[in-house]
C-alpha cells in the first residue's frame, strides 16, 4: 500500500505536505507543519492538519486520546520519517509515559538509562551500547550544553511535563546539527500555533519516597505543573507557557561500600586466610528540588512567514547528608591505624567466616554534598517561504552551570595507635565484604570516647598537617552559542523533490574551577573537638550505632581551612576549553521508484571545520611544599588545534506491499571527546616504584585530540497495520558501526624535556637503566584505533484488538536489543577506574541484553499500565570521592513501574479532571557496582519504592 498518493497539499501553516491515503491519514493527524517539524500535543482535539487537499477533496481525520494517542503519535513519527528513528509522544498535555524524560527514552529499542546513585532516578542515556558522550542532544533542534566534565546531558534537567515529543535519530541526516555516533536525541516542546484552541492544564501530585526499604525513614514530596497555550489576533500570534516545581524531602537510603569488593588477608595459626578487607556503611538523605519554566511566542502574519521565540529554564538542587562508619577490618589506613591481629577465628576453606581483629580505628563519617545545576536555553527562529523557496534563520544559546560542594568530617578515637579497639564479625563469605555483621569494642555512639579529629593520621601523621575533614568547592560552566542560515528549494529533477543547503556556526566554551583544602580542628596532630548534638544513627548493614551531627556552619567555629593546591587539583580540575565549529551542508530529498518499489529519503553531506583551543596549568612537583602538597607552584599553558571532516549520509525507505517499509541508512559520523581530555598541561615526578627501576612519570591532557569517528550502516524492516481501529507495528532493525578512531588514555614513552612539563629542579633517576634520563612514562589521552559495534533490535507495538474486538483497549509494547562489540580498552594508564585490576574493559555504557515490556489498558476513562525494563551488566561512569568521573562495573537490574488513571468523560460535571496513582521501583531494585568478579560487591545502594497520587485538570 502506498503512503503517498502523488498529489500535494498545503497545511494551515502553508507547509508543503503529501496527500495521504485514508489509512495513513490516521497517523498524519499527529504531525504538525512539516516546515517547523513540531508535533502538536492536544489529546482531545484533532491536530492542525489541513482537512482538504488542494482540490478540495476531504482527508480523513481521527481523534484518539490518552495512551493510544501517545503510542499512535509515536508510530506516526517513526513511519513518516525519512531517517531511522524512535519516538516518544506525550499522552496528554505535559504527560510523557514516565515520570522523567530519561525513563521514557529508556523504554525505546536499543536505549538504556543509568540511574543516579544518589536519587535512584534515571539520568544518563546510552544508545546502542555507547556511553552518553556519544549522543548528540538537542532541544527544538538545537545543541544543548552539559553539566560536569563530559558532553553527556543530564536529562533530569528537562522536566517531562514541558516536552511534547522526543525523537531519537539512529541514522545520520545531513540537515541535523550536533549529531552523535550513537544517536541524536531531539527533545521538542509544544508550539502554540499547532493547537486548534486555547488549552490550559494544571496538575498536582503528592509523593512518598523510600517505602519498604529495610526499615529506613521515608521521604515526602510533591510535583506541581501548569501549562497555558493560547492563540490571539486571528491566530497570527501564539503563546505557550509552562511551569514545573518538584520537591523531595529525601528518604533515608542505605549505602554500603565494600572497599572495592576484594577480600583482605591476615595470618592465623601460621596460615594466610581471607578476612573482610574493609567496609563503609552510610545512611543518607538526598533532598532534591527542581524548578522549570518555559515560554514560547510565535508570530505568523501569513502562511509564508513564521517567527518563533522560545525560552527554557531549569534548576536542580541536590543536597545529600551522609552518616556512617568506615574502616579497615584487619589492615592499616593511616599513621595511627596499624595492622590488626586476627584472633578467635572460625576458618572454613581458608576463609575466616568469623573472627576478631585488634587495632581497629573506625572513621565516623558525617558528610554533606551539594550539587546545583542551572540550565538556560533560548532560541529565535524565522522562516520565510516564497515561490518554492524556504529560507530559515536561527539563533540560539544553551548554558549550564554546575555548582558542587563536598564537606567531609571525620570522628573517632583520638590520639596515636595506642589502646585501640577491636572489631568482630560473623557471616563472611570470602568474597563479599558486605556480607558480615560487625560489632566493635568501642561505643561509636559515645561522645565521651568519639571526637572530631584526624583519627587515622590521614594528613601525614606527626610530620604532616592534620586532616580532620575535607572541603571541595567547584564550578563547571558550559556555554554554547549557535547561528544557522539555511535555504530549501522545491524542484522536480528526477528523484530530487527538493534541495536544502545551509551554514551553521557553533561556539562552545567549558571551564572548570575547583578549590580544595583540609579541615583542621584544635592544635597539633592530635587536635580534637567534641561532636555537637546528641543524635545517633544505626546503619542497617553493620548494626553499629554512631554519633551523628550536621556540620553546616562549622567552618570557622569548629574547623579551620588549610588550602590544598597539589598537582591533580591544578591540572585535572582547573581548565578552560573552547571550540569553534563551522558546518556547511547540502542535502537532497528523494522520491521515486527503483526496481518497481516506491522509495523516499535523502542524500547529502556535511563539511565541518573545527578550531579548538584550551588553557591549563603545568605543575612543578619538585617544588611542592607541605606533606600533602598544600602549595605547588604552577604556570599557565595553552594549546590550539584545528581539523576538517566530511560526513556523507544516505537514507532510503522502500515501500513494500501490505504497508511494509524497508529502510537503509549509510553515513559517517563523529562524536567529540570529553572536554576535560582536551586540557593542556599536567605534571611529572620521580617514580621510584616502577618495575624496571626509578623513572620519570606524569600525566597530562591532550589539546590536539580529535573526535571519535565512525562509519555506520543501519537497516530496518517495519510492518504497520490497523485492526479494529487500533494501530500497531512490528520492526526488526540491525546496525553496524565501524569505529575508525577511539580516544584512549595510554602510557606513552616520551622525553619530558620536550613536553614543557619538566623543570630544572625536577629530580632525575639516580640509578637503574634510566639513571639521569629525562625519558619516562606519560599517561595521556590519544586517538587510538577503534573496532566495531553491532546489534539487532526487535520491536512490537500490538493492540490486542487485532486478536478480537473483545480485547479492545488492551495492548502491549515490547522490545529487545542484543549488542556486541569487538572493542576492549586497556586499563593501563587509566587513573580514575574501579574495576578490580582487570587489564581490559568493554565499551562504557554497553549492556549486551536490554528488554522492555509495557502492558496497558484504556477504555471508558480508565488507563492502566505496568512496565518493566531490564538491562544486563555494563561498565558505567560515576563521580568518585574526589569529584572525578570514575569507570566502574554496574550490575544489571530490572525495574517495575505501574500507573492507574481515571479521566472523567465529557458527559460529567468533572469533564477534564483526571486522577492518577502510580508506583515506581516496585521491586526495590538496588544500585550495585562491583570489581572484576560480580560477586565482589564494591557498593550497594537501596532506594525503596516511590508512591504518588495526583490530579490534573485540563480546560
Amino acid at each position: 500500500m502506498k503512503i503517498f498518493n502523488g498529489k500535494h497539499a498545503r497545511n494551515i501553516n502553508g507547509a508543503l505536505v503529501f496527500k495521504l491515503s485514508p489509512v495513513a491519514a490516521g497517523c498524519a493527524v499527529f504531525l504538525s507543519a512539516l516546515g517547523t517539524n513540531v508535533y502538536a500535543q492536544d489529546s482531545t482535539v484533532t491536530q492542525a492538519v489541513q482537512t482538504t487537499d488542494a482540490n478540495g477533496n476531504p482527508i480523513s481525520q481521527v481523534t484518539v486520546t490518552g495512551i493510544r494517542r501517545g503510542i499512535e503519535a509515536a508510530i506516526s513519527i517513526k513511519k513518516n520519517s525519512n531517517s531511522i528513528v524512535e519516538a516518544i509522544s506525550a499522552e496528554d498535555i505535559g504527560k510523557l509515559p514516565d515520570a522523567t524524560v530519561a525513563e521514557s527514552i529508556s523504554r525505546l529499542p536499543g536505549v538504556t538509562a543509568q540511574r543516579d546513585k544518589s536519587s535512584g532516578r534515571a539520568s544518563a542515556i546510552s544508545v546502542r551500547g555507547l556511553s552518553p558522550d556519544f549522543n548528540g542532544t538537542l532541544l527544538n533542534g538545537r545543541e544543548q550544553a552539559s553539566a560536569g566534565d563530559s558532553r553527556g546531558v543530564k536529562f533530569d534537567l528537562y522536566p517531562a511535563e514541558m516536552l511534547g515529543t522526543i525523537t531519537i535519530y539512529k541514522s545520520p541526516d545531513a540537515s541535523l546539527m550536533g549529531q552523535g555516533i550513537a544517536s541524536t536525541i531531539d527533545q521538542r516542546t509544544v508550539m502554540p500555533l499547532d493547537f486548534a484552541k486555547r488549552t490550559v492544564a494544571v496538575g498536582y501530585k503528592t509523593m512518598r519516597f523510600g517505602e519498604h526499604n529495610e526499615g529506613l525513614g521515608t521521604g515526602t514530596g510533591y510535583r506541581s505543573t501548569l501549562t497555558y497555550i493560547d492563540q490571539f489576533a486571528n491566530r497570527t500570534i501564539g503563546v505557550a507557557l509552562g511551569a514545573v516545581k518538584f520537591n523531595d524531602t529525601g528518604a533515608e537510603q542505605f549505602q554500603a561500600d565494600g572497599w572495592g569488593g576484594s577480600p583482605g588477608s591476615a595470618t592465623y595459626n601460621g596460615q594466610n586466610v581471607a578476612v573482610p578487607n574493609g567496609f563503609k556503611t552510610d545512611v543518607q538523605r538526598d533532598p532534591q528540588t527542581n524548578k522549570g519554566v518555559m515560554g514560547i511566542l510565535q508570530f505568523r502574519p501569513n502562511k509564508d512567514f513564521l517567527t518563533t521565540i522560545d525560552l527554557f529554564h531549569s534548576k536542580n538542587t541536590d543536597n545529600t547528608k551522609k552518616t556512617g562508619l568506615e574502616g579497615s577490618v584487619c589492615g592499616s589506613t593511616g599513621s595511627y591505624d596499624p595492622n590488626g591481629v586476627l584472633t578467635n577465628a572460625t576458618i572454613v576453606d581458608g576463609v575466616a567466616v568469623s573472627g576478631t581483629c585488634s587495632n581497629f580505628k573506625g572513621d565516623v563519617r558525617n558528610h554533606i554534598e551539594a550539587v546545583t545545576d542551572t540550565l538556560n536555553s533560548w532560541g529565535i527562529n524565522s522562516r520565510l517561504r516564497h515561490e518554492g523557496w524556504t529560507v530559515t534563520g536561527d539563533l540560539s544559546g544553551s548554558k549550564v552551570k554546575h555548582d558542587s560542594s563536598r564537606y567531609e568530617t571525620t570522628a573517632g578515637q583520638p590520639g596515636d595507635a595506642a589502646n585501640l579497639s577491636t572489631i568482630s564479625w560473623t557471616g563472611f563469605t570470602g568474597k563479599d565484604n558486605l556480607s558480615p555483621v560487625y560489632t566493635t569494642s568501642l561505643n561509636y555512639a559515645d561522645r565521651g570516647q568519639v571526637v572530631l579529629t584526624d583519627h587515622a593520621g590521614w594528613g601525614g601523621g606527626l610530620t604532616g598537617n592534620p586532616q580532620a575533614g575535607y572541603v571541595a568547592v567547584g564550578v563547571t560552566t558550559d556555554d554554547i552559542k549557535s547561528g544557522r542560515l539555511s535555504a530549501k528549494h522545491d524542484l522536480e529533477l528526477g528523484p530530487l523533490t527538493s534541495v536544502e543547503f545551509g551554514f551553521n556556526r557553533t561556539n562552545r566554551s567549558k571551564n572548570r574551577d575547583q578549590n580544595e583544602g583540609n579541615l583542621v580542628v584544635g592544635t597539633g596532630p592530635y587536635g580534637s573537638a567534641p561532636v555537637p548534638g546528641t543524635d545517633v544513627v544505626v546503619t542497617p548493614q553493620s548494626g553499629i550505632p554512631v554519633v551523628a551531627w550536621n556540620p553546616l556552619g562549622s567552618l570557622g567555629s569548629i574547623y579551620q581551612l588549610l588550602p590544598k593546591v597539589d598537582q591533580p587539583i591544578q591540572t585535572d580540575k582547573n581548565w578552560d576549553v573552547s571550540e569553534k565549529v563551522s558546518t556547511g551542508y547540502l542535502m537532497g530529498n528523494l522520491e521515486g521508484e527503483l526496481f518497481g518499489l516506491s522509495y523516499r529519503g535523502n542524500i547529502g553531506g556535511q563539511y565541518i571545520h573545527t578550531n579548538q583551543s584550551s588553557t591549563g596549568t603545568v605543575v612543578d612537583t619538585s617544588k611542592c611544599a607541605g606533606v600533602a602538597g598544600q602549595a605547588c607552584p604552577a604556570y599557565v599553558v595553552q594549546g590550539h588545534h584545528s581539523y576538517n571532516d566530511f560526513l556523507p549520509s544516505l537514507n532510503l525507505g522502500f515501500e513494500l506491499p501490505h504497508d511494509q517499509m524497508l529502510r537503509l541508512g549509510l553515513g559517517k559520523t563523529l562524536s567529540r571527546t570529553k572536554m576535560s581530555d582536551l586540557r593542556p598541561g599536567g605534571g611529572v615526578s620521580l617514580n621510584n616504584t616502577y618495575h624496571d627501576g626509578p623513572i620519570l612519570s606524569g600525566s597530562a591532557g591532550n589539546p590536539n585530540l580529535e573526535p571519535f569517528r565512525a562509519k555506520a550502516l543501519d537497516v530496518s524492516w517495519e510492518k504497520y497495520f490497523t485492526v479494529n481501529g487500533a494501530k500497531g507495528y512490528v520492526a526488526v532493525a540491525g546496525f553496524y558501526k565501524k569505529l575508525d578512531t577511539y580516544v584512549l588514555t595510554v602510557p606513552k614513552s616520551v622525553d619530558f624535556a620536550t613536553t614543557g612539563l619538566l623543570s630544572a629542579k625536577t629530580p632525575l633517576p639516580a640509578s637503574g637503566p634510566f639513571a639521569g634520563s629525562t625519558v619516562g612514562i606519560l599517561n595521556t589521552p590519544v586517538n587510538g584505533t577503534g573496532g566495531n559495534i553491532k546489534g539487532i533490535e526487535l520491536t512490537a507495538s500490538l493492540p490486542f484488538a487485532m486478536l478480537t474486538k473483545y480485547l479492545s483497549g488492551f495492548g502491549v509494547e515490547v522490545n529487545h536489543s542484543s549488542t556486541l562489540s569487538s572493542v576492549n580498552l586497556l586499563t593501563t594508564g587509566l587513573t580514575v577506574i574501579d574495576t578490580g585490576g582487570v587489564s581490559t574493559i568493554p565499551l562504557p555504557g554497553l549492556s549486551r541484553q536490554v528488554t522492555n515490556l509495557r502492558l496497558y489498558y484504556e477504555a471508558n476513562g480508565f488507563r492502566a499500565s505496568v512496565a518493566a525494563k531490564h538491562r544486563s551488566d555494563f561498565l558505567g561512569e560515576i563521580s568518585d570521592f574526589q569529584d572525578n568521573n570514575q569507570l566502574t562495573f554496574i550490575r544489571g537490574n530490572t525495574t517495575v513501574d505501574g500507573q492507574l488513571t481515571y479521566e472523567f468523560g465529557d458527559h460529567t460535571m468533572l469533564k477534564g479532571l483526571s486522577l492518577t496513582a502510580a508506583v515506581n521501583n516496585f521491586t526495590n531494585s538496588p544500585f550495585v557496582r562491583y570489581a572484576a568478579d560480580p560477586s565482589e560487591i564494591a557498593e550497594k545502594i537501596t532506594f525503596g519504592r516511590t508512591y504518588s497520587l495526583g490530579a490534573s485538570y485540563k480546560f
